[in-house]
């Protein structure tokens, strides 16, 4: 121990691998002035010089460090030939990088160590148990879970860790909570538990708790090992005892090596701040300006630089607190003098929050009434520029006219140099394109929101993402609701008659919040791991959606008005029937009627009545008639089939064409669906039945323009290809390679010949594995008992275990994360996933399974469309048009000269829209078709 008088050492050991990663992830793409990928390195940069800023006032360390991997090999690559076989290979725009961060490193005249052979782990723990041993304190900067292991005191110094991710510190408390034992156990837990990602094996079926709790109970791996015989016989045992070989071994893989040699002695780690130079020059070769301006001007405050690139979202500092909103500071435009200082104050600003105010929700119909500016809080106004009433002879209110604010706005709206911030920012660039102003770059609050917090609506922490709810969940503001100003029923006024005091106050509101929003969520998405998603995937894909939308699809009225007619003389039909049936007429809609006629008129069992006192009548209950032979159930189910399509489609198509184009228009939502998938709205094309007769129908009557064809572009199966990457199924993978079919191949493995019963039962399960499904879901899909359905189940998992691997991972992971996570990096939160309630817990856990799966394919086809048209545009293909995106397809109009040329193109870019990001070990394959009609394109 050192002497009582003198200081007190500190050593602190950076994780550079973690930050390294960390970096990559949360950050866009960046380039040097040679062109080389930098984005990790401005990244690490940041994060390092905040650190060993930051760290030297508040915490005093007098010693540190940066610990690296030298390269993908170690020791226990001898011992065990997988360990991290599973690892993919890291991202190729990162390789270049990486000798880069260790300039980055030996910049600010720190030590970098590495050495061949050894895991930066090992390193870390040699260091950390050395300086212990000396008597210093040792603070190890990382979360990983391996080095929890040293946190202690037992070596004489404290070892504790820091997670500058959530600026908390790790000390034997928080290693037990986490694990259940203290730090000098943690070891034990892990060998029984494994890791996936490092691919230590561990006990299969063995998760975190399990572990814990042996460990807690016996003492040891070895007492948990050993105690196995003489357990109750259960599946646990079983797997103690088979799997001990395997545990043994991956306890000598998590031990961390505490005596390499130290190839740095401690003395040479002294910290004694950061010298200008060569960081300088080092900042100054990468174009890193603004981080080099503040060296120059502001040494005294460097641990700012965080906040150095607002473009890049660097690690930022905690936001200062925002004023509370004050309408009364909002402004009314009303002439070009006044427009033309706002528009100033934008391009000062570099960035500038806006909304539109129109006549209605249509964006393909609706006229602009106003535009709203903010540039900071409080710092908002409104533009009327359509405001009075819509009789010729009303007084209008001063205002800026309409083409002279455009013709003003528009260059500002496109001005590279300016970041706009919209909410649901699609809605507005399609309203302004029909202006001609086409917005960029565009930051949107609401995909934003969906991005960090997609699946938390359960808990009330990110649900919705309307900006209401956000301003009154992150901001504690109340939103003045529209009806507040323009009415309700027959009283409502539109927005364009509204006086202009009130809509200042609500439009200049709205861009006012959403400048907040931006400010609150966007740095979020770097310290939470959502830059990549949003970025890379979501961000790029608004302007493509939007343009989509404004194409729209033409549909012949003609043949959906003869559907409309066919489908209400089957209905007739059926509902005679229905009638017939029952032995009398009565409202077959109506649940309460058609539930009283089933159960206490026709005498069926099984009926239920709900909280109203009436019976239900849901598709699930009718079809448990049906299969028991109810004839009546069957027309009903048909009835509603019919009557819906024809309501949802076939009707409202022709309702739904715009008079001015012609065609039929979809409203996309790209926060519809948890797992990333695009939703469709007004109309919902994505219902339409796909293999039904009737579907078909619907289906023909989306046409092209003369002279022009449809084109459809579908991935084939792509989630179980993605469930034999994901899964690493070889035999899934081999077949998809060899271009076998799928579910003949799945009914070899699992009934050992292929026929037609085989094959559709095989497919049935192909699917329903991936959506979690239950011996009893599974067991109604094929019409067989619950018994024999878990018998198929239970042969699928031992032919494809890692089907079942894959499923006990990702729960384990979601239950100790609380997400789900795609290959691209998109999460999905499943809050009800330890919910005490067994059928919430249950509902969670399946769509938990299936989220990785759907959420990348969802993922796949958002970055497909994204590279569609400049693909098209290259190739010459300007006349063709991606209109639709309907679950795993892809919809195009072209001329039929362009239509070969054009699918070559489409399939390309659709099989490789994965990379250069994700590699997968299956093809993705695509299907496409060409004909007259959408139907006839399948």
């Amino acid at each position: 121990m050192p002497d009582s008088d003198q200081a007190q050492q500190h050593l602190y050991l950076v994780d550079g691998s973690s930050y390294i990663f960390r970096a990559y992830h949360r950050l866009p793409p960046l380039t040097n002035p040679e062109g080389t990928p930098v984005g990790a390195v401005y990244g690490y940069t940041t994060m390092l010089w905040k650190l060993a800023d930051q760290l030297d006032k508040e915490d005093g360390p007098t010693h540190l460090a940066v610990i690296l991997d030298k390269d993908s090999q170690s020791f226990r690559n001898e011992i065990y030939a997988e360990y991290k076989a599973n690892r993919p290979e890291p991202p190729e725009d990162l390789r270049p990088q990486f000798p880069l961060i260790r300039d980055a490193t030996r910049a600010f005249s720190l030590p970098c160590i590495e050495e061949q052979g050894l895991e930066a782990d090992d390193l870390i723990a040699s260091y950390a148990v050395a300086a212990a041993k000396q008597g210093w304190n040792v603070t190890i900067v990382s979360s990983d879970k391996d080095l929890m292991q040293l946190v202690g005191d037992e070596h004489g110094g404290t070892i504790d860790m820091l997670d500058t991710m959530k600026n908390a510190r790790i000390g034997p408390a928080e290693v037990e909570e986490k694990f259940g034992v203290p730090p000098g156990k943690v070891g034990d837990v892990l060998a029984l538990m494994g890791d996936s990602v490092d691919n230590i094996p561990g006990i299969y079926g063995i998760g975190p708790k399990t572990a814990s709790k042996l460990i807690a109970e016996h003492g040891s791996l070895a007492g948990a090992l050993d105690a196995a015989p003489e357990m109750k016989k259960s599946k646990l045992k079983e797997r103690l005892l088979e799997g001990r070989d395997m545990a043994e071994l991956s306890r000598v893989l998590v031990t961390l090596k505490e005596d390499c040699d130290l190839p740095q002695p401690l003395d040479e780690m002294k910290l004694d701040g950061i010298p200008p130079e060569p960081l300088g020059e080092f900042l100054e070769t990468h174009g890193f300006s603004s981080l080099r301006k503040r060296l120059e001007t502001a040494p005294a405050t460097q641990g700012e630089v965080a906040q150095a690139n607002e473009e890049s979202e660097g690690d930022r500092q905690p936001l200062p607190e925002l004023p509370a909103c004050n309408r009364s500071k909002f402004e009314t435009v009303q002439t070009i003098e006044a427009l033309e200082r706002w528009i100033a104050r934008a391009r000062s600003a570099r960035l500038v929050a806006f909304d539109t105010e129109t006549s209605s929700l249509d964006a393909m119909r609706a006229d602009l009434v106003g535009v709203s500016l903010a540039t900071g809080p409080n710092e908002a106004c409104y533009i009327p520029l359509a405001h009075g009433g819509s009789d010729m002879f009303d007084e209008k209110p001063e205002q800026v006219p309409m083409d002279e604010a455009i013709a003003l706005l528009k260059p500002l709206l496109e001005d590279d140099a300016v970041l706009k911030i919209a909410h649901n920012g699609k809605y507005d660039l399609n309203v302004l394109a029909r202006h001609d102003i086409h917005v960029t770059p565009l930051d949107d609050t609401m995909v934003i929101s969906f991005d960090l917090d997609a699946g938390r609506a359960s808990e009330g922490i990110g649900g919705g993402h309307g900006m209401d709810e956000l301003a009154q969940r992150h901001l504690g503001h109340e939103c003045i609701p529209y009806k507040q100003v323009c009415g309700t029923g027959k009283k409502a006024i539109p927005f364009g008659e509204v006086a202009l005091d009130k809509a200042t106050e609500y439009a200049a509101e709205d861009a006012d919040v959403t400048w907040r929003l931006h400010h609150l969520l966007k740095p979020r998405l770097s310290e939470e791991g959502g830059t990549r998603i949003y970025e890379r995937v979501d961000r790029p894909l608004i302007p493509v959606v939007a343009g989509m939308e404004r194409e729209g699809i033409r549909v012949d009225r003609e043949r959906l008005a003869e559907l409309s007619k066919s489908f209400a003389e089957t209905v007739a039909g059926l509902e005679k029937e229905i009638h017939r049936l029952a032995g009398g007429e009565f409202t077959v809609g109506s649940p309460k009627q058609l539930g009283d006629v089933l159960f206490d008129k026709l005498g069926y069992k099984g009926g239920r009545k709900g909280k109203s006192g009436q019976y239900s009548t849901d598709q699930t209950i009718l079809e448990r008639l049906s299969n028991e032979g109810a004839d009546i159930a069957d027309k009903v189910l048909e009835w509603r089939q019919l009557t819906k399509l024809k309501s949802t489609y076939t009707d409202a198509l022709q309702e739904a064409i715009n008079p001015d184009t012609g065609r039929v228009h979809t409203s996309y939502s790209l926060v519809g669906a948890q797992t990333g998938r695009l939703s469709s709205t007004d109309p919902n094309l994505q219902n339409i039945p796909i293999r039904t007769e009737i579907g078909r129908q619907i289906r023909r009557a989306f046409v092209p323009e003369k002279g022009n064809v449809i084109l459809a572009a579908d991935y084939s199966q792509i989630e179980l290809r993605l469930a034999a990457h994901m899964a690493d199924v070889a035999p899934l993978k081999e077949a998809f390679r060899a271009g076998e079919d799928i579910h003949n191949r799945t009914a070899e493995e699992m009934f050992g010949n292929v026929d037609r019963d085989n094959r559709a039962k095989a497919k049935t399960i192909n699917f329903a594995i991936l959506y979690g499904i239950s011996r009893w879901g599974l067991a109604g899909r094929l019409k067989i008992e619950a018994d024999e359905a878990q018998a198929l189940i239970d042969t699928y998992f031992a032919r494809f275990p890692g089907i079942q691997k894959f499923i006990v991972r990702t729960l384990e992971s979601v239950r100790e994360n609380g997400y789900s996570e795609t290959l691209f990096g998109r999460k999905t939160w499943f809050p009800r996933i330890n919910a005490k309630n067994p059928n919430e817990r249950a509902g969670s856990e399946r769509a938990a399974v299936n989220a990785p799966i759907q959420g990348t394919s969802a993922d796949i086809i958002k970055r497909a469309m994204v590279r569609m048209v400049p693909a098209l545009r290259e190739a010459g293909l300007h006349d063709t048009r991606m209109l639709l995106q309907v679950h795993d397809e892809l919809v195009f109009e072209c001329p039929e000269a362009q239509a070969e040329e054009a699918g070559k193109v489409i399939a390309r870019v659709m099989s490789s829209a994965a990379e250069p990001a994700v590699t997968l070990d299956v093809p993705l394959d695509i299907e496409v078709g060409i004909g007259p009609s959408w139907d006839d394109a399948h």
